[in-house]
Formats: C-alpha cells, sequence, structure tokens
C-alpha cells in the first residue's frame, strides 16, 4: 500500500513539472513570437490603436489600481482594436507601470491571442521641481538618473510588451512652470539609451523618444528653436508631439466658434462644422512641427502622442467659458482625430481610455478628470457607442459594471445638453473653410 501511494506521488510530482515546462514552453514562445514585433510595425498601423492608459479608481495615486483592475482594463481596451498604451512614470511609489506590464504577461499566458504593447514613459523633472522651493530650469532633478535606470530595467524585463521608451512628458514646454527642463537634458538620456541600444544593453530594436507639445518640437515661437533641439531630433527615433485644440479655444480662439453663415445650419451641424476646424488647428499644428523638422534636413515619423478633449469641465471650457467641452464634441473629435491619423499611418495616444478623478482631486468637475473614453464605472461615452453597439464589450465590464452608454444611449438628450460656442463675425483666415 505504501508503494502504491508512493507511486501515486511520484505520479502527480511528474504530472505538474511536466504541465510547468508546457506553461514554461508556452509562455516563452508567446514571447519570441511579440518580440519580433516592433515599434516600427505597431505605430501608425491600425490594426494597432494607441490610448494613453491610467487606471485609477480613487481621487489619489495612493491607491494603486490591482492586478485584476488592470487586468479587466486592458480585455476592455484589447476589445476595441487598442493594442498600445502609454504610460507616464516609472517612480518606486508608484508601480502602475510595472503593474501594468505585469498584467498584460499574466493575459498573455492566459490567452495567446492578446496582443499588448507598451510606450514605456519615464518622468523627467528639473532640480527643485514639485517641492516649495523655487525650480530651477536649467539643473536637473538628480532623481531623473533613477527614473531611467529604472526605464530600462523594465524594458530588458519586457521585451515583448516595451517596443518604446519616452523621456519626459512635456518636460521642455515652458508653461510646464512645475518643472520643465532645457533641451539638453532631455538630449542627454535620448543619448544614453540610443547608446545603451548600441552596446547591446537595450534591444536594438527598441524606439527612443521624448513626448512633448508641438511647440517643444519647434512648432512654436522662436525661443524653442536652440541646438539642443536640433541635436534631440536627430537623436530620437521618431517625434512624438502633443496638440490640444480643446485647451486653445481658450488660450488661443481664433478658429473657434460659428460664422454668420453656419447660422441657418442645424445645432449638429454647427457643432461638426466647429469641430472641422478644430482638426485642422491640431493639423496645423502638426506641420509646424514637420516643417521646422525638414528645415533641419531631417525626415522621420510624427506620431500623436497624446491628443484629446474633455466631456465636461467647471472653469475655462466649459458652460461659463468657451463652451468647448461635452460628449458630442468630444466623441466628434476622438472620430475625425482617429480618422486622419489612420489615413495617413500615424500612431495616435488618444488621451485617455477612462476618467481619472485624482488629476484634479479638489475640483471633481475640473477638466483633467473628465478626458476618459469612459466614466470611471465603466459607461461608455458618445464618442465609443457604435462599440457598444457592435456587442464587443460582451462579457467585459469594469469593478462589477456591464459596459453600457451614458445617457441610456439617446441621442437627442445629449443633443439637447450640448452648448454652442458664441457667434464669429469672422473666422481667421488660416482656419476658415
Amino acid at each position: 500500500m505504501k508503494k502504491m501511494k508512493l507511486n501515486i506521488s511520484i505520479c502527480i510530482v511528474l504530472a505538474v513539472f511536466i504541465l510547468s515546462c508546457k506553461d514554461q514552453k508556452k509562455e516563452e514562445k508567446i514571447m519570441q513570437t511579440q518580440q519580433k514585433v516592433t515599434a516600427e510595425d505597431i505605430l501608425g498601423n491600425p490594426e494597432y490603436l494607441a490610448v494613453s492608459y491610467g487606471g485609477y479608481r480613487a481621487n489619489t495615486r495612493n491607491i494603486q489600481p490591482t492586478i485584476e483592475e488592470l487586468k479587466e482594463d486592458l480585455k476592455i481596451l484589447h476589445a476595441m482594436g487598442i493594442k498600445v498604451l502609454r504610460t507616464y512614470n516609472v517612480q518606486p511609489k508608484l508601480p502602475h507601470a510595472s503593474n501594468i506590464l505585469k498584467a498584460i504577461r499574466a493575459l498573455k499566458n492566459e490567452d495567446s491571442d492578446f496582443e499588448m504593447y507598451v510606450m514605456l514613459g519615464a518622468w523627467i523633472n528639473c532640480l527643485n521641481a514639485w517641492t516649495d522651493k523655487a525650480p530651477d530650469h536649467n539643473v536637473e532633478s538628480p532623481d531623473n538618473a533613477l527614473e531611467i535606470e529604472r526605464a530600462v530595467a523594465l524594458a530588458n524585463a519586457y521585451p515583448d510588451i516595451v517596443k518604446i521608451i519616452a523621456v519626459g512628458n512635456e518636460a521642455m514646454v515652458k508653461w510646464a512652470t512645475s518643472y520643465y527642463v532645457q533641451p539638453g537634458v532631455i538630449l542627454k538620456w535620448v543619448n544614453h539609451l540610443q547608446n545603451l541600444k548600441s552596446e547591446e544593453k537595450l534591444p536594438k530594436e527598441l524606439w527612443i523618444t521624448s513626448s512633448d507639445n508641438f511647440a517643444s518640437w519647434g512648432g512654436g515661437t522662436p525661443d524653442y528653436h536652440t541646438d539642443d533641439l536640433n541635436q534631440l531630433i536627430e537623436a530620437v527615433d521618431f517625434i512624438s508631439m502633443h496638440t490640444y485644440p480643446m485647451h486653445d479655444t481658450h488660450y488661443n480662439p481664433s478658429f473657434w466658434g460659428v460664422s454668420n453663415e453656419e447660422l441657418t445650419l442645424s445645432k449638429s451641424e454647427q457643432i461638426e462644422e466647429v469641430m472641422q476646424r478644430a482638426m485642422t488647428y491640431a493639423k496645423s499644428q502638426y506641420e509646424s512641427v514637420r516643417e521646422y523638422m525638414l528645415s533641419l534636413g531631417v525626415n522621420k515619423p510624427i506620431h500623436i502622442g497624446e491628443t484629446g478633449w474633455a466631456s465636461y469641465a467647471s472653469e475655462l471650457y466649459g458652460d461659463k467659458g468657451s463652451k468647448a467641452t461635452d460628449e458630442y464634441k468630444q466623441g466628434l473629435y476622438y472620430k475625425y482625430m482617429r480618422d486622419w491619423t489612420n489615413k495617413n499611418k500615424m500612431a495616435c495616444f488618444y488621451f485617455e481610455a477612462f476618467n481619472e478623478s485624482w488629476k484634479d482631486a479638489a475640483n471633481p468637475l475640473g477638466s483633467e478628470n473628465h478626458f476618459g473614453l469612459f466614466t470611471i464605472d465603466g459607461k461608455a461615452k458618445y464618442a465609443i457607442w457604435d462599440l457598444v453597439d457592435q456587442k464587443v464589450f460582451e462579457g467585459l465590464g469594469r469593478d462589477g459594471n456591464t459596459i453600457e452608454k451614458t445617457y441610456n444611449g439617446d441621442i437627442e438628450s445629449l443633443i439637447e445638453s450640448v452648448l454652442i460656442p458664441g457667434e464669429k463675425d469672422t473666422l481667421i483666415p488660416e482656419y476658415s473653410y
């Protein structure tokens, strides 16, 4: 009897060992297959839509999403064709990015058809950023070196997932007064990462960039046109530029509003005309960067590293301001932006996947909390109602909630809530069509 029990135990151990080996081989096969996919393959490919992603549910980042919550979100995004995510930092107290990578790896092991890649952000600060001391924009924070070191470690640990490292987020634009640095700092770290690639200390196919406002890439005023910026444009594998016409409905509203000729149109048609002008404005910022790049004798890809439109705002862009924010305008902008970038083989890391209430915790109605395509509880905003109709989210949900349409899917109720921007007697010719 003892011998029989011993034989059974041995069989069980062997079975577990064999299954473990099979799982390991399966994981290795998936890694090998997806390790061959490069940034060049996915950026600008409509089969690999991109989005900026934060999975935070609470109004503080101190409460990190669990791996299971992240997996829940990633399944939703994958169902809608999103296969490239953008993250923003790898700070040790905020393990959000590393947890996303763990969640993707787990989903890939569960389903060999699951495919998701990441543009991994490394946050860059100037000296004294986010402190009670005056920021010194000419000196970088000593924390930057550790941030880059962590990004390198993650890129090497997940070569099948991390396809891009972005050095800094809006880290050169001068209105980022809390933390911006000079282009030479970004250039230093981009060159460092490129050198690691040449030394085979990073995957050679990994692309390196910085993700910043269009002005920072030479599309703005001449004070941005420095030798360090020119060298940076040479050093990156592609330009990742941001454009936000929504913000400029307040700061540069020349393109915004309804012309006298459009007053005879229906409400929805008037809004469509306004949003087409917003798109034209965004395209003009892209063209300004492209023209500057070409003037340097450089010709490399430009992708949209960030753009978006809030569905609500209590301040400059809301009902008492430029009247820019609502779900209908957001939905049109999303459609127009996707159509333009897909047609022109440009990636668009649309900002953002889900609402995040920590961004302006003191003001729940602030625009920063309302850029998501989904609400925090998982309702699909107007921009993606069509995907609900197509049942792509069937069986999926967020925090126990099924994916349903906002406004109960009533387009008339949505249109009724939309405000028309102020009338314009004339529009600047550059934006008049």
